[in-house]
């Protein structure tokens, strides 16, 4: 029986111009800045990285005391409008990662969507759970964060304390 494919979506309010957030998305390397410490994440495609449909780039990335090894390429690239990158080879069964970026009055609105299927079996669901799900909150949660202290938080934004 095929595991289920599941769904994550954040929106974002940036305070920056569009073409600033693209730009910043657009430096792969960038994503050291935006994924937390604790993942002990590696990009391990030499630098630059010129960014474009079809780009491979190559992670490494640490899940407790286990290194795993990731794969993706870019498959869409509609510059300052959206880009996506799938997971060719890596820990889940499935990724396939839709960024959309949009200006308004004041700021910058960042969407991510993910559908993901997580490998385990008859365990799948309990391994989500418990596992997967709430470690994807925390990542993109982080993300959110280190995104407005890099790029600026729109005006009133209150961060959510824990």
């Amino acid at each position: 029986m095929p595991s289920k494919a599941h769904r994550l979506y954040r929106r974002t309010r940036i305070s920056a111009p569009l073409d600033e957030v693209f730009a910043f998305f657009s430096r792969a390397e960038n994503l050291n800045r935006i994924t937390p410490p604790w993942l002990d994440f590696r990009i391990l495609t030499p630098s630059p990285i010129a960014m474009a449909q079809g780009t491979r780039i190559r992670y490494s990335l640490k899940l407790h005391i286990v290194r795993l090894h990731w794969k993706s390429e870019i498959t869409a690239w509609d510059p300052p409008h959206s880009f996506e990158d799938t997971q060719i080879q890596g820990p889940y069964k499935e990724w396939v990662h839709f960024h959309r970026f949009a200006a308004q009055e004041d700021c910058t609105l960042m969407e991510d969507a993910v559908v993901y299927r997580v490998p385990g079996g008859f365990l799948e669901p309990l391994i989500h759970f418990r596992f997967v799900r709430p470690r994807l909150e925390a990542i993109f949660a982080y993300r959110e964060s280190k995104l407005h202290e890099i790029l600026g938080a729109p005006d009133g934004f209150q961060k959510k304390s824990s």
